[in-house]
C-alpha cells in the first residue's frame, strides 16, 4: 500500500482502469463523474498518465488507450489491493461479540467475571484482573463459557523463543549434532518452554532420539508466533537455513529470541 501514500497515485490508478475498459468514445467527463471529481483533474491525471507512458492519446477523434506498461501497473496495485482488504477482512473477522474461556469456577449467566490468560488460554474467573466481562450462559469449573461485554485489558507479556540451529544432512545431521548441549538447553530450569516446535527431517530425528515431544512441526514459525504473543516460552529445532525463516517471522513481529548452533 505504500505506492498509495503518494497524494493522487490512487485517483492515477482509478482513471487508468477507467481508460482499460476501452469503452467507446470515453469522454473526461465520464471519467470525472464515475470518479466524483473535476474535469480539470482528469485533464490532469491524463496528461500526467500519457508522459510516463500509461496511457497513449489521439486527437481526431479523442481516444484514450492504455498502454502494455500502464496494464501492468493496473495489475500489480489492483493484487496489493486485493491482499490490502485480505489482511483487513482477517482482522475485522477477529472483532467478535461474544469470546470463549474457560471456567475458574461454576458461573452464572448475567455474572460479571474477570479474565486472565495462563499458558496461552483465555480463563474467566471471579478473582478481579484488569479484564472483565459478563457471562451470557451457566458453565461448570473447566467448561468452556460464552461472555460479552468484554472490557479492560489482558495483562500479556509475550514470551520468549529459542532456536536451536542444526547441521544439514550435507554437514553431518544428527550425527553432527552436540546431543547433550541440546539436552542442557532443553532442561535448563531457568529457561522453561511451554512448548517445542520442529523444522525438517533432522529436527524430527533428534527430538526422537532425545524423547522430546513436539508440539507442532507443520507451519513451525506461525504456530511459534502464535504461541509467544500468548505468553509462551517456545523452543525450536531447525535445520540449516530454516533458521532464517523463523528468524525474520520473530522479528517481523516484535519478538525476543535466541539462536544456539549446537554443531559440534
Amino acid at each position: 500500500m505504500k505506492v498509495f501514500k503518494k497524494k493522487g497515485e490512487f485517483t492515477r490508478l482509478q482513471i487508468l482502469a477507467e481508460i482499460a475498459k476501452q469503452e467507446p468514445h470515453l469522454r473526461q467527463k465520464d471519467i470525472a463523474d464515475k470518479l466524483g471529481i473535476t474535469i480539470q483533474a482528469v485533464s490532469e491525471n491524463i496528461k500526467s498518465l500519457t508522459d510516463d507512458g500509461f496511457v497513449e492519446t489521439s486527437k481526431r477523434p479523442v481516444n484514450y488507450r492504455i498502454t502494455k506498461r500502464g496494464i501492468e501497473r493496473v495489475k500489480n496495485e489492483a493484487m496489493n489491493l486485493k491482499k490490502y482488504a485480505e489482511q483487513v477482512l482477517d482482522t475485522m473477522n477477529t472483532y467478535k461479540s461474544i469470546w470463549p474461556a474457560i471456567a475458574r469456577e461454576e458461573l452464572k449467566s448475567g455474572d460479571e467475571v474477570w479474565l486472565e490468560m495462563d499458558e496461552g488460554t483465555l480463563y474467566a474467573t471471579n478473582n478481579k484482573t484488569s479484564a472483565h466481562g459478563e457471562v451470557l450462559n451457566n458453565a461448570n469449573k473447566g467448561e468452556d463459557v460464552a461472555l460479552i461485554k468484554l472490557g479492560g485489558i489482558i495483562k500479556l507479556e509475550s514470551g520468549y523463543v529459542v532456536i536451536i540451529k542444526l547441521p544439514t544432512i550435507n554437514q553431518g545431521g544428527s550425527h553432527a549434532s552436540d546431543l547433550k548441549k541440546i539436552e542442557e538447553i532443553y532442561y535448563d530450569t531457568q529457561r522453561k518452554f511451554d512448548r517445542v516446535g520442529i523444522m525438517g527431517t533432522v529436527s524430527r530425528a533428534i527430538t526422537n532420539k532425545l524423547n522430546i515431544n513436539a508440539d507442532f512441526e507443520f507451519a513451525t514459525p506461525h504456530a511459534t508466533v502464535a504461541a509467544a504473543k500468548r505468553g509462551l516460552n517456545v523452543l525450536v529445532f531447525a535445520v540449516g537455513k530454516m533458521t532464517n525463516t523463523i528468524t525474520r517471522k520473530l522479528e517481523n513481529e516484535g519478538i525476543n529470541y535466541v539462536i544456539e548452533d549446537v554443531k559440534k
